[in-house]
């Protein structure tokens, strides 16, 4: 046999839990086809791993990755972590299915969380179309969501309303039908847009056609009822509807709060429902400014809300909103906006805006929404990352970085340094578990869990996705204020037995055609 690549000297973790293990590693095409001893085995291609950990390639469950990879083949702020697979539109938001009244509203509603625009938009419709927009044209691997709000718009449009029988069932085919395009089940975003108007009875009702598939629940709860409360709908609607339920981005901000999360999932909802979550190893989050906007402002569509931002009424709600909450706008971070004229707040405080404009919170938010088409991301900067900690121990947690990427916005770093961040100080400072647990977290919990089939597992016959990183230095080197740093410590990335990464540098593949392929989930 002549291998196309032998990596050898390398310490093998698995992703299985197995102990670590000196092998080498022999890959034919895109396969593992050997580990073992092959010292003496012909090779086109040696990397020498003395030093090196060897590790499946990691999966993102979580992310905002849906528009970057349409348009950057080697997309490093993921791919120089190790992540080789990334499961898409995530929260029930995305850029498909849609429909021709449909899709403008969602590309400019996406615009802060996902960076396309309108002129990106090529004719896709269904997720089988946009899925195969990214195979062979990127370095990762892609799965995906069915998002709840797409099935739901083009059923009943963007109105406060429960759906009638015919309009559910126009849900459920639109449902069905991305299940048989691969999707790994349904996921929601319940605080975002058209979602907040459904109610538990029609989630249930949506997700029991993805019972015969296995498919999952995944689900952005309603934090804003509270997270407790959030969880026990979920865990309701898995039961319900015969689904397993996998939560996003789950996390407390006090030791009581997290106690009884932890409480209730131990106690209750793992006996319930086949129950999982993600979330990043950092306590503050990042979602969009017109997150906070009253819900009514979406009742006709993202298209048509500037208009009602002018509404007394409306900046009035938004003014209570901001008060009830208790928002210190001073602990709020402008991550990104398009406009040249507002660069300058890019890094800077939600609370110097206000008071730079000389103008009440809720005019000023509004105004500065008006003024960049309604696309703010934001940056949360409160609270200690070891709150994350008990939930990164937890046998029910995956990663999942819901990392935002703007090459020129002061991004969360979680963008950057999730996957160092778990490898390195989660497992030698903070002491919260051994490799061999942080890279099951990273691979094969979640290739199990989102049916990501031949991957997850350094295994004889798996697909050839590997991370070669120093267990002794890996970390995340990313800040809040220089968020635009790679991990230090990853050496090497191969996606289907393609190297991506060597050295920790780009490798300049000079084709057209890409190792990333477009999976299809695989829990039958």
């Amino acid at each position: 046999v002549v291998y196309d690549y032998i990596i050898d000297n390398g310490t093998i973790v698995d992703g299985n839990l197995t102990p670590k293990y000196r092998a080498d590693l022999g890959i034919k095409g895109s396969k593992i086809t050997d580990i073992g001893d092959l010292k003496t085995s012909q090779t086109k291609h040696r990397i020498d791993a003395k030093g090196l950990t060897l590790a499946p390639g990691f999966i993102d469950v979580h992310n905002h990755s849906d528009g970057w990879l349409r348009k950057t083949p080697n997309f490093l702020p993921k791919t120089s972590q190790g992540f080789t697979t990334e499961v898409l539109m995530a929260d029930g938001i995305s850029y498909a299915p849609v429909d021709n009244t449909t899709w403008r509203h969602w590309m400019y509603y996406m615009r802060a969380l996902n960076g396309l625009q309108q002129n990106d938009y090529d004719g896709w419709e269904s997720i089988e179309d946009y899925m195969n927009g990214l195979d062979g044209t990127t370095c990762q691997n892609t799965i995906t969501h069915f998002p709840y709000a797409h099935a739901r718009t083009m059923a009943m449009g963007w109105i406060r309303s429960v759906p009638d029988d015919v309009q559910m069932e126009e849900i459920q085919t639109s449902i069905i039908r991305g299940m048989e395009e691969g999707a790994v089940g349904v996921s929601t975003g319940l605080d975002y847009i058209s979602e907040c108007f459904a109610q538990t009875d029609e989630i249930i009702e949506a997700c029991k056609v993805i019972s015969p598939y296995n498919g999952l629940y995944v689900t952005h709860i309603r934090y804003k009822k509270g997270t407790l409360s959030g969880i026990k709908e979920a865990v309701e609607i898995g039961k319900r509807s015969n689904v397993s339920v996998h939560i996003s981005h789950l996390k407390g901000t006090s030791n009581q709060q997290i106690d009884e999360i932890l409480n209730y999932i131990d106690q209750v909802a793992i006996n319930e429902v086949n129950f999982s979550f993600d979330v990043y190893p950092y306590l503050p989050g990042s979602t969009m400014l017109n997150y906070m906007l009253p819900y009514e402002v979406w009742e006709e569509g993202p298209l048509c809300v500037l208009s009602k931002l002018n509404n007394p009424e409306i900046r009035e709600r938004f003014a209570r909103i901001i008060d009830r909450y208790e928002v210190n706008l001073d602990h709020i971070y402008i991550a990104w906006l398009p406009s040249v004229e507002n660069a300058q707040y890019i890094g800077r405080s939600l609370g110097d805006y206000v008071k730079e404009n000389g103008k009440e919170p809720a005019d000023a938010l509004s105004d500065l929404l008006i003024d960049e088409n309604l696309a703010v991301l934001l940056v949360f900067h409160h609270g200690d990352d070891e709150l994350v900690h008990p939930f990164l121990s937890h046998p029910s947690y995956m990663m999942g970085t819901d990392g935002i990427y703007f090459p020129n916005g002061a991004v969360h770093p979680r963008m950057y340094g999730s996957a160092g961040r778990l490898l390195g100080p989660c497992v030698r400072d903070h002491k919260l578990f051994n490799l061999e647990t942080a890279v099951h977290k990273l691979s094969g919990l979640p290739a199990q869990r989102f049916g990501i089939k031949d991957r997850g597992f350094i295994k004889e016959g798996y697909q050839a996705d590997i991370v070669a990183f120093d267990a002794r230095a890996v970390k995340d080197q990313a800040t809040y204020k220089n968020p635009h740093q790679f991990c230090f410590g990853i050496n090497h990335v191969l996606v289907n037995g393609t190297v991506i990464i060597k050295d920790g540098q780009e490798v300049d593949l000079k084709t057209e055609t890409y190792p990333g392929k477009a999976l299809r989930y695989n829990k039958k």
